[in-house]
């Protein structure tokens, strides 16, 4: 199919197809066309600019088009970090929080990720394949056209090849464009409390082995962080996931500064992610790497942790990307347009800065940069066509607002 989008108050996010990340002041310059159109050409942006040039387009009869008028239209977000797949919800550690437990006491005592694991390990593939989905279709509506999904709900070697073969699964059933990454570090199963490198002995020896054998990951992250994983065993994990081709992004930073961010840079990761907490020695670290720093803001939100501070990071000449961190106990949502709301509100980028960070820097933060996250030709047509609104300010402005009109994932809405 193809399709011709005509009369666009204006078309943003246009980067030369080479452009793969935005570095600092960059992430300000959202260049767009006012007065446009877009054609596509199967999957693939074919053609775009001002509405006047139209005429020179060979059209064809078969081309669908769509009147955009008094609307804008940008690449569709990318969401660089999600837990997506997992049992069931837990409301329960949501009033607990507001009864004022926080994140390490609920851990504690057996909630948190180790009662997502318990729940996970007695359900069906079928069955996580089926909410999943119904997750996946729910983000796709709200603008998501591409997302990276983590295991680590599973601490066991089956329940974490379950979980990857899950996913794998919903790279063949939704039409998002899905990274898998591996995620066995995420929590210390309880059986191994008191005999942990162990478990981390089985991560290395019997469950990166197989998710390589199947190759079922694409990259491997760890939860390095004060209560979880130290910054040496970190390193050991993440060391052996490269011998298996999986590349590196881990959480690091969210509770403290827990040398997660050190971590990362030198061992080569793709992006460290949350960075709640983080000072000048690690902002240091990060500018001199290629590692980008990915925030998620609607987890500082629903903890009611600090906010990173992404002002700094860009006036630093960080790369940024905001993904949602989707998952069913810090943040249970994958609305990526409140995550730009969130960046621009209490984290003080500009709109321009957060939709940047949330489609072209997210792209790259799953290494999808060349087919994705900003509109040129020969890129993949995944856009975004808002509601009739004044400016793209909008979209962080009415924060509890749906923009978003049609989502088109590979040419198709």
């Amino acid at each position: 199919m193809s399709l011709l989008i005509k009369n666009i108050k204006a078309l943003a996010g246009i980067h030369p197809k080479d452009k793969l990340h935005l570095k600092g002041s960059e992430l300000n310059n959202l260049p767009a066309i006012e007065n446009a159109f877009l054609l596509t050409d199967g999957d693939k942006i074919k053609s775009f600019g001002k509405m006047e040039e139209i005429s020179s387009l060979n059209i064809s009869s078969e081309i669908i088009e769509m009147d955009a008028n008094g609307k804008f239209v940008l690449p569709a977000f990318c969401d660089s970090h999600s837990h997506l797949v997992f049992a069931e919800t837990r409301e329960s550690e949501f009033v607990d929080k507001i009864s004022g437990l926080t994140y390490e006491q609920i851990a504690a005592k057996g909630g948190g990720i180790l009662n997502s694991a318990k729940k996970l390990s007695v359900t069906s593939e079928d069955e996580l394949v089926e909410s999943a989905l119904i997750r996946l279709q729910e983000v796709q509506s709200q603008g998501t056209g591409s997302i990276e999904i983590k295991s680590g709900y599973g601490l066991s070697v089956e329940a974490e090849l379950k979980m990857l073969r899950v996913i794998r699964k919903l790279k063949t059933l939704s039409p998002l464009t899905i990274k898998s990454t591996f995620l066995g570090a995420h929590a210390v199963p309880v059986e191994y409390k008191n005999n942990r490198n162990e478990y981390i002995r089985i991560i290395i020896e019997e469950m990166l082995p197989r998710i390589a054998d199947e190759g079922l990951a694409d990259y491997c992250d760890v939860f390095c962080e004060n209560g979880f994983y130290t910054p040496e065993e970190t390193d050991k994990i993440l060391q052996t996931g490269w011998k298996y081709n999986l590349k590196p992004k881990i959480h690091a930073n969210q509770l403290a500064i827990s040398g997660g961010v050190q971590a990362g840079v030198r061992n080569n990761a793709i992006s460290v992610d949350h960075l709640e907490n983080i000072g000048d020695e690690e902002i240091s670290v990060l500018k001199n790497s290629t590692t980008i720093a990915t925030l998620l803001p609607s987890a500082a939100f629903f903890l009611r942790l600090p906010f990173p501070p992404a002002r700094k990071m860009i006036e630093e000449n960080l790369t940024v990307a905001l993904a949602t961190d989707f998952n069913p106990g810090s943040s249970p949502s994958g609305r990526m347009s409140f995550v730009i709301s969130l960046a621009c509100i209490q984290m003080k980028m500009t709109p321009e800065e957060a939709i940047n960070a949330a489609t072209l820097n997210g792209a790259a933060a799953m290494e999808l940069s060349n087919d994705f996250g900003s509109i040129a030709i020969g890129k993949k047509a995944n856009l975004i066509i808002t509601k009739e609104i004044s400016s793209l300010a909008n979209i962080p402005y009415f924060f509890g607002r749906d923009c978003i009109e049609k989502v088109i994932v590979n040419g198709e809405w």
